[in-house]
């Protein structure tokens, strides 16, 4: 897994793919700090214990460093900044009813803009997973010699509890 840059100087509207979403009924929005422990919830139930503990530090900045998407009342997709490290985004990710409905895409371009707006010229995506999916809805692109590059010396996963 490599890590990608982002120009944020040259990134997509993101209001049209709000628009886009609101469309479909879904809200991409901050979440608020009171929803914190919902968020991480369903973060731990369909992503993964380390992205939980991401979002917690990305909810502890004021204002909040992570956006939802929700539909209804319920959340249906996340993005977080400067969570791993400053100027990076991720994580981000949206449950698999959602995917491939432009959700995943206005939530990225919405947080990327939030970081142009605190001063951000670029960004790193880390660790990508779909890189195909950034590289079309960005223009990310890999950074050489990035591998294992800020997740060098991860501790293990507890196992888990029954």
């Amino acid at each position: 897994m490599f890590d990608m840059l982002v120009r944020l100087y040259k990134l997509p509207d993101g209001a049209p793919l709000r628009a886009a979403a609101a469309e479909q009924g879904v809200t991409v929005r901050v979440c608020n700090p009171f929803e914190a422990h919902i968020l991480e919830d369903w973060v731990g139930r369909n992503f993964s214990p380390r992205w939980v503990s991401e979002c917690r530090i990305a909810m502890s900045h004021q204002p909040a460093g992570c956006l939802i998407a929700t539909r209804g009342q319920a959340i249906i997709g996340f993005a977080c900044y400067d969570a791993t490290a400053r100027g990076f985004v991720g994580p981000m990710g949206v449950g698999e009813e959602a995917r491939g409905t432009g959700v995943g895409r206005a939530l990225l371009v919405t947080a990327l803009e939030h970081m142009r707006t605190l001063g951000y010229a670029y960004a790193v995506i880390g660790g990508v997973g779909p890189a195909e999916f950034y590289a079309r809805c960005v223009g990310a692109t890999p950074i050489e010699d990035s591998t294992p590059g800020i997740y060098a010396d991860i501790l293990p996963n507890p196992p888990a509890k029954d």
